[in-house]
This record gives structure tokens, sequence and C-alpha cells, in this order.
């Protein structure tokens, strides 16, 4: 076969310098031989296809060539050609400029100095955003580690190297025909290791995995390069990462409750999409602390024991769709209103929310308000507690509100947002939190005006990323009568004007 050096020309590109040569291929950067410029840096991967290389080497290449085709967003790099199988097989891609996670985390080891708390929750937050985008579009990616995530210029996650995920559309080649466990020994999750592909909880269990690696500058469960050592992560639990005095001593509980999180053996027992873990990572201080997050010693024989006989009768079971997964499980969002707001219109509301959650246990609640930040510095200037005493007293009288659903099957946090306008604080939470459903109340004064200025809840249901469930409180037959006659006076008015 054909063997590629710098300065070729193949199917109109020419082969520039060699920028990586791995154990399963080989990466060009490439041009258009004809010399007219690219939209953006490319790329040309080549699989080593030689005697001696193993028969994962052209079925990865099969994977991502078909992945790099249909997946989008910014979190993937963009596809240009392909080259034919038979012939010589290649892929051509964006180059994505910027440095992996791995040298980033590299910078912090050579300068003997622990990674900060907030940097971990932040990085951690990015790839989690860049795995969910993923999820929803029925991919898992199942070889998730620092060399295969690259920060770009704008500090986006893009995630590389495709050749042992799994689609739900296309056929699992790897599972067909290797019909073994395969995956990155340090970071492959343990139902990958008894052969269950496509769970998007094995994403979480590696970035878990990347997580204690920057918390602790350790790998939780080292890398074994035998079946046996990979399969004591079934029943072993990792030293807890604030078990590492001698490395750092400023971990906090709440850090540590998310990385065991993730790191649970069971794969319902972790975090139950992407963006549950990102969701927890953007607000540290709403994270449920349990005996996880305490702990400070490995755990005893006995437990090990018991978590050892539970793994050997255990039996793993596909997950659905992973976009279908994590739309069981969403982040639902409710926004409530601070001011001029009836009993009744909170009523209807918390009604609204609980027959959401009702239909899908796991889901994760944030109720949200949004306060004018000139309107609350005079508020708190008449208060006694000042803006903090304002703000306490608005998460208290939420938590009130909260108090009449069911929260045993959710988790729930409470957000006080300050902004001079609503509707676009509301969005940008809703955005930035990968929120899959927004309840909120509907405006129901001024009915006449609404025909002609969008209120608040309509613009979030113009422009909102998810679904939108707009609430009205009860409201007599003879007040929406008055006001649809009112509108409609209204706007001859403005017609005939």
């Amino acid at each position: 076969m054909r063997r590629l050096e710098a300065g070729a020309e193949l199917d109109g590109f020419r082969i520039e310098e060699c920028l990586h040569a791995g154990a399963m291929a080989r990466i060009f950067a490439v041009t258009y031989a004809d010399g007219r410029p690219s939209p953006f840096p490319m790329v040309m991967k080549v699989p080593h296809m030689g005697a001696g290389d193993g028969s994962e080497n052209i079925v990865g290449f099969e994977i991502e060539h078909q992945l790099l085709q249909v997946l989008q967003g910014p979190h993937v790099p963009r596809f240009v050609a392909a080259g034919d199988l038979s012939r010589l097989p290649y892929i051509v891609m964006e180059r994505v400029n910027g440095q992996t996670l791995e040298a980033w985390m590299q910078t912090f080891a050579d300068a003997h100095r622990p990674i900060p708390v907030a940097a971990i929750a932040d990085m951690g937050a990015r790839l989690a955003q860049a795995v969910h985008s993923l999820h929803q579009q029925n991919t898992c990616h199942l070889d998730l580690k620092p060399a295969n995530a690259i920060i770009d210029e704008q500090g986006r996650i893009v995630l590389i190297d495709f050749g042992l995920s799994c689609h739900s559309d296309y056929p699992d080649l790897l599972a067909e025909e290797l019909r073994k466990a395969v995956g990155s020994p340090a970071w492959i999750a343990p139902e990958q290791i008894v052969g269950v592909r496509g769970d998007p909880r094995s994403d979480v269990f590696a970035i878990g995995v990347m997580l204690y690696e920057m918390a602790t500058g350790k790998l939780p469960f080292g890398a074994p390069q035998t079946r046996g050592g990979m399969r004591q992560r079934l029943w072993m639990s990792p030293r807890p990462p604030r078990a590492y005095l001698t490395y750092r001593s400023d971990l906090p509980e709440w850090l540590q409750e998310i990385i065991l999180r993730c790191l649970e053996p069971q794969a319902d027992q972790r975090y139950p999409s992407a963006a549950h873990l990102m969701f927890d990572l953007h607000n540290p201080d709403q994270v449920k602390i349990t005996s996880r997050g305490r702990e400070t010693r490995v755990r005893g024989f006995w437990w090990h024991f018991r978590q050892w006989l539970r793994a050997a009768g255990m039996h793993y079971e596909p997950s659905p769709l992973p976009s279908q997964q994590i739309m069981q499980v969403p982040i639902v969002m409710v926004a409530l209103p601070n001011e001029d707001v009836s009993d009744l219109a909170m009523y209807a509301l918390r009604q609204a929310t609980a027959r959401s959650l009702g239909t899908r246990p796991g889901a994760r609640l944030a109720v949200v308000t949004v306060v004018n930040p000139a309107i609350a510095a005079i508020g708190a200037s008449n208060s006694s507690g000042g803006e903090t005493g304002r703000r306490l007293q608005h998460l208290t009288s939420f938590r009130k509100w909260a108090q009449g659903l069911d929260l045993s099957l959710h988790q729930a946090s409470f957000h006080v947002l300050e902004s001079t306008d609503v509707a676009q604080a509301l969005l940008r939470y809703a955005a930035g939190n990968q929120v899959s459903l927004i309840i909120m109340g509907a405006a129901t004064h001024g009915l006449p005006m609404q025909r002609f200025v969008a209120t608040v809840p309509i613009k979030v249901a113009m422009n909102a990323p998810c679904t939108v469930i707009l609430v009205k409180e009860p409201v007599p037959l003879t007040m929406v009568e008055r006001d649809v006659a009112g509108s409609e006076e209204l706007a001859d008015t403005y017609q005939s004007g």
C-alpha cells in the first residue's frame, strides 16, 4: 500500500508535514493541491494497515468515517472528505488549533502545583457540555481521555478520535466484529469491560476519571493492562480525592462528591446525563453532600467484598437511545416571579411543576428568579440584612414554595439572577445549563396590549432553546371576555389611526 510523504498529492490534496504518528494512525497537515484557499485549516488522518496492525485499526477508521459525516456542532471537527477504503483509506477534517486537555494538565504537573479547584470545575463543565452535545446526537464517545479533548482558541472543548464510538443509528461494527471490550484501560467504564456499549453514562464515568486526575494528579484505578486488572473497577472504590493531603489540602467536599458519583461502578448511580454533571459543576453551592463527599479513607475489606459479590451476579442492561435517555431525566427550570404575584398564580406554577416532575423520575429541578439590580439595591438599602439578606429572603420563600412538591426522586436547586432584562437572563440561564423544559407563568395582566408588546413569557417562548410551558392562573370567564373585547377595540383604534 502506498506510503504518504510530505509533498505528495492525493485526490486533490497536497500532503504537508506529519503532525502526529500514533499506534493507530498518522496525521498530516494538508492543503488543496490547486492552491485554492480552504475555509479552515485541514488535516488528513491515515490509519495504519500493515501486516502487523490489528483489525481494530480499520474498523475504527470505518466508524470515524461514518460518524464525522453526521456529527455537527462546535464540539467536533468539521468533515471535508474521505478516501476509498480499497485503495488508500483517509479522512480529511478540520484541524482544531489549540492544546489537548492532556497538555493543559501537564503544565500544572511541570510546575509542581495542583490545578486550582475553580479551574477543575470550569474545565469539567466544558468537557461535560461537549459530551452532552454528542449524546443529543445519539452518539457515545466511549474513548474519552485527556488526549482526545482539545481546548480550542475560543476555550471550547472539541472532541476527537471517534474510532471506538457508537451511534445508535448505525451498526456497531466493533461489537459485531471484535466482540470484546475495547477502550483505554485507565478511563474505560465497568459496563464496557463486560461488553455493554452505547450507554451515555459510560462517558460520564470517563469524565469522572479525568476530574479525579485533575484533582489529585493520580488515576483512580491506575492503568491496568490486563482484563482482570480492568475488572477490578466493577467492585473497587478509588481512594477518596480528599485523602491526598500531601498533594493538596483545599479540595472541597462538593468536588469529591461530584467526582465519586461519576465513578460509581453501577451506571444508574452515576449522573444520569452529562448535563446534570455540568449543572453541579456550575453550581457547587447547590451540590448535595453525602457520605461520598465526606470520606477521607479507602473503604474496608467487607464493603469491597459485598461489592464483589454484587458485581459477580450483575447483569448490565443496554440503555435506551442516548438522546432518549437524557430526555427522560431533563433539567427542568421553573421561573418564579418575585413581586406582584398572587398566591393562586404560585399554586398553579407548583401544580404544573408537580405534573412535569411526576412523569420524569430523576429530573433535576432548578427554581430561578430574576431581580433588577437597581431595584434590588433600593430594597437592600431599606432592609436590615442588605443585599445578601434580600437574596436570602427570595431563596427562603422559594424553598417554602417547593415544600409542596414531592422531590424524593429529584434534586432541586434555587437561584437568584440579577439583570435588567428578565427574558434574556432566563434564556441565557437555560442555554448555559442545558435546560430541557422551562415552566413559567403566562402574563395575564394587560391582555389588550399583549397583541402589540411582547411580554417576558412571550419573549422566552419565542427564543428558548427548549420546550416552554406557560402556566395561567384560573381567571373568571367574564374577565377574559372583557379583556378580549378590549383587545379588539384597541386593535380597531390602531388600525383606524
